[in-house]
Formats: C-alpha cells, structure tokens, sequence
C-alpha cells in the first residue's frame, strides 16, 4: 500500500488522548437539543454572569485606537505590570497566554522531558493528565477521597515522590470538588517539597475570588519555595470573560523565558483586544466580585441542601469554586449501575440532565455538577436528579 493510501497517522504522544469528556457531554447535550429534546446542562465550568461592563468598554476603545496588531510574546507590558502589582513580583516573572490552559501547557512543554513525572491529586481537572502526557510526561494519580475532603496529604506527596518527580501540580479552590488548602496544610506540604529540591510545584488558582472560606496563595504559604513555584491564574471564571481567551502564570524568571520560547512558536502572544480588556478587569472596580460571590454561595447551599436530600447522594458543601463534586454509588447501586459514566449517560437519557462523572477527573463514583447556571437552570437540574434516583 502507498503511504498516500494508508491515511492519516496519530503520533504516539497523542494516541490515547480524546477530546474531554466534559465537552464530549456538552456537545451530545447540544446534539440532543437541535434534535428538539428538552435538555438541562449543568456539565460546563462557565459562569453565567456577563462580562463586565467597563471591560467590553474598554475592549472597543482599545480595538477604536489601534491596538489590533501584534502583542509581545509574553503580553502586553501594562497587563503584565498590573498583574506583577497584585501578585508582589517583577513583570519579568509574568507570562500573558491565551487562557489558563496554555500556560500549563508552556509549564509541561517547556520542563518535562520523557518518562519526567507529575504528582496529581485526584480529583484533578481533566485536562491535567492529557497536558502531562501530550508533552511526554507520567501522571502520577493520587486519589485523595471525600473523607480527607478531596486534599493531598504530605505524607501521600512523600510516598509519590521519586528520583524521576519533575513537578507536583495542585489546584485550589479545586475544580471539580472546590477544596481549599488551609494555610497549614500548604505548610505541611511545602515542609516535603523542601527535602526534594528537584520537585517544582505548580498551583492553579484560577478560581482564588471564587471562594468561600478564607484564601491563602501558595506563594504566601511558602514563599521560600517561590524559585521552583509557578502560579496559575487568569480572568475566565472571576471576571465571567472565558471567551476572552486570558490567562497567566507566575513564576521564576528563568522558568517564564522558558515558556515563552514555547508560546512563541505555537501563539505569539496573546490577543491584543482581550489584554486591554483584562488590563481593565484587574484594575477596575472590583465590588462586582464580592456580589456575584455572595451569588454563587446561595446557590451552592441550595444544591448541596438538594443533593443532599437525595437517598444515595453524599454532598459536602465545597470551599470554593462553582461545582459540587457528590458521592453517587450510593444511587448508583439503587439503580444497579457499575459506574459513574453508566449513571450519567441514564440520567441525560431519560431525564435529560447532563452532569459529568467523577471518572473524567480522576476519581470514580463521584459526579460533577456546576452552579454556575441561572437558578432555574439549577432547579430543573435537581429535580431531574431527583426523579431519576426515585424511580429505582
């Protein structure tokens, strides 16, 4: 056969990864509904909040003066300087990307060689692993369950820990269970990483104004460790601007060239319009946060209080973040399902609800649900939880 005929070939670093099963459940959502189903979707981390004002304002003044060409590599030097102010640092420890997403990216392409390990307490985000693989490395999945509220303990990170560890990567408040590592547990595991200097850590913060218990940044918790450290943030969830494409890392200088040698052959930099709005997302009023937060807390009581009036159903109130992330096996051996997945393709089935399961972040038995709909949204949604679970 000629090498025309053969078609196309994956590369081996890509072979097992598939498009997320978040967006696979979001897009069969989509399908069902064109098909005139009456569909609820409460899959997706979008909060349904409109960007603000004042920065859509300053998006079209900036595009009116011109700034539509080319950005640095790294970002703009005004976004960079704002975020270096907030965050206590120099502009030379800041990259701008185009979302949150490719800074991890840069981060694992930039540092992992073959076979270099990545520590992931699970649950993770789904596309941690994918990240972690796609650039040659192993995840290594710590499943840390409910019962020590969804968190790595130091001495689970001393047990993962080997000569081939390259990064620990932490998500706080978590997506998908809204865990927040208290100042003491931040300190506990920095007491680890201290005794592996070869171990960087990575924190993705992205939804540090989403939270409902008191904040610490790891880089406040441990800030010795702030040479091997980067921080992961952006205005997608916050700032309800996750169209606009920005996120951002902090880190060592060093650490931020490497990942701009990496942006710099697959983005350039990041688009100029939406760098002018971020500029005026970080600057600007910020009392909008503090109401859409309050928001956000009504609804997570409402659905941890529903949830937990479901027989079968575990939800503890999440810390942070816009998701709970409940124990199902319970329902689901009510209704005689073997696994998540089972019981959430059942549930969009016949009810018409789609939520994702806990086996996409790492951790099965579980589900993830977003509060970040309109309450009827959210109301429809439990209901038809709790119809599904009433009819076993």
């Amino acid at each position: 056969m000629s090498a025309s005929a053969q078609g196309f070939r994956r590369a081996s670093r890509i072979s097992a990864i598939q498009l997320s099963e978040i967006a696979q459940l979001s897009e069969r959502a989509a399908a069902l509904r064109a098909a005139g189903k009456d569909v609820v979707a409460l899959s997706t981390g979008e909060p349904d909040f409109p960007t603000p004002p004042h920065v859509v304002e300053a998006a079209h003044q900036a595009a009116l003066a011109g700034q539509t060409g080319y950005t640095a590599t790294l970002g703009t030097p005004a976004l960079r300087a704002a975020i270096a102010a907030e965050a206590g640092v120099s502009p030379a420890e800041v990259i701008v990307s185009t979302g949150a997403k490719q800074v991890l990216a840069n981060a694992m392409l930039a540092s992992l060689d073959p076979g270099d390990e990545v520590i992931m307490p699970a649950p993770y985000w789904t596309s941690y692993s994918d990240i972690v693989a796609m650039a040659g490395g192993s995840p290594v999945v710590v499943p840390c369950d409910m019962a020590q509220g969804f968190k790595l303990t130091p001495g689970q990170l001393q047990a993962a820990i080997t000569p081939r560890s390259r990064w620990v990567m932490l998500n706080a408040p978590s997506n998908p269970s809204g865990a927040i590592y208290t100042p003491a547990e931040q300190a506990a595991l920095a007491e680890v990483l201290r005794a592996h200097p070869q171990v960087m850590v990575l924190v993705d913060e992205i939804y540090a104004h989403l939270s409902y218990q008191p904040f610490t940044s790891f880089a406040e918790a441990a800030p010795d460790l702030k040479d091997r450290m980067l921080i992961v943030n952006g205005v997608s969830k916050a700032y309800a601007m996750t169209g606009w494409r920005i996120g951002w890392g902090i880190g060592p200088a060093d650490m931020i060239r490497a990942m701009g040698a990496v942006q710099g052959q697959v983005t350039s930099g990041a688009c100029s319009v939406s760098q002018a709005a971020a500029l005026a997302a970080l600057t600007g009023d910020q009392a909008l946060l503090i109401t859409r937060l309050e928001e956000m807390r009504q609804r997570r009581d409402r659905v941890v209080a529903a949830l937990n009036a479901i027989e079968g159903i575990r939800c503890p109130a999440p810390d942070g973040a816009f998701y709970v992330f409940p124990d199902i096996r319970g329902a689901m051996a009510k209704g005689g399902f073997d696994t998540d997945a089972d019981f959430c393709a059942a549930l969009l089935d016949q009810q018409g609800l789609a939520i994702v399961p806990g086996r996409a972040f790492g951790l099965p038995g579980h589900a993830r649900l977003s509060f970040a709909y309109a309450k009827e949204e959210i109301e429809a949604g439990l209901a038809r939880i709790a119809a599904f679970v009433a009819a076993f």
